[in-house]
């Protein structure tokens, strides 16, 4: 408990609340006004180690920050005590955010968050957020539909519960679709393989892309059958979501993100923004 203290309660005795917010892929320009409202009227936030340092910075000075981790292989609190110190910073009187990378409800783990507020009775709201598979399609100019080439997509995690492989890949091996793998780059050798035995070519175009809307952003292209050479490039930065189909394949006739020639956003941009939409 040296980072953060439960015994403090504010001097007046209202209600807290918590808002779960969705930090989208890192770029500050991603946020949504709700977002960015209830991060400028937080009293703590608590924040996975997924949110990136420009959010972060618009913070505002005053606020308990405290880092909860959930980075894949390497959380710095279990979830149970994550939970706990929320619950108790919210009935202590707090405006509680709850900051997390992408969107709250889509492999974040929410729900179980959402559900430990309803238990306990303390009012909450949650803020979606722009989710990885979105970031990566878009700003690696891949499509995750396409006429006449995909007609759907799937969002899946590179595991299974307790960080187990996935047996069996047959049920995500569709044809015209789009798999997007999250949380999958230190698996992709088993990914490789569970795919391929599965039927899937390895033929099939796949894309990884790091630091989806960041200035460090990276993507590496190629083939299946060479999915887990492409996950051990060194200048490929985390985190990493892995693009299965044939849509990957536009990725370089469509391309167009330069990261020097995307437009600063700072808390000042955003409250000129948030300013003129509250008008």
């Amino acid at each position: 408990m040296s980072l953060y203290s439960l015994s403090q309660r504010r001097s007046d005795t209202s209600p807290g609340q918590v808002v779960l917010v969705g930090a989208g892929p890192g770029d500050p320009g991603l946020l949504t006004l709700h977002a960015y409202q209830a991060l400028k009227e937080a009293e703590v936030v608590l924040y996975d180690a997924l949110v990136s340092q420009p959010i972060l910075d618009l913070i505002p000075p005053n606020v308990e920050c405290i880092a909860v981790g959930k980075r894949c292989g390497a959380h710095s609190l279990p979830q149970a005590e994550i939970e706990r110190v929320m619950l108790a910073k919210a009935a202590a009187g707090y405006r509680v955010v709850r900051l997390k990378g992408g969107d709250p409800l889509m492999f974040g783990r929410g729900g179980e968050e959402m559900l430990a507020l309803k238990l306990a009775g303390i009012p909450f709201r949650v803020v979606p957020g722009v989710t990885a598979a979105s970031a990566c399609a878009a700003y690696g100019a891949m499509p995750l539909t396409h006429r006449g080439v995909a007609q759907g997509v799937t969002f899946v995690t590179g595991h299974g519960k307790d960080g187990q492989p996935i047996s069996d890949w047959s049920p995500y091996v569709i044809p015209g679709h789009t798999l997007v793998i999250y949380m999958g780059l230190k698996r992709a050798a088993t990914i490789q393989q569970g795919l391929m035995a599965a039927g899937m070519a390895a033929q099939m175009p796949v894309a990884i892309v790091g630091q989806a809307s960041q200035s460090g952003q990276q993507r590496v292209n190629g083939t299946l059958g060479e999915l887990t050479i492409l996950a051990s490039q060194p200048h490929l930065p985390s985190p990493a979501a892995i693009l299965v189909g044939e849509t990957t394949a536009l990725a370089d006739s469509l391309d167009w993100f330069v990261a020097e020639a995307q437009p600063a956003i700072n808390s000042k941009s955003l409250d000129n923004i948030f300013d003129s939409a509250a008008m």
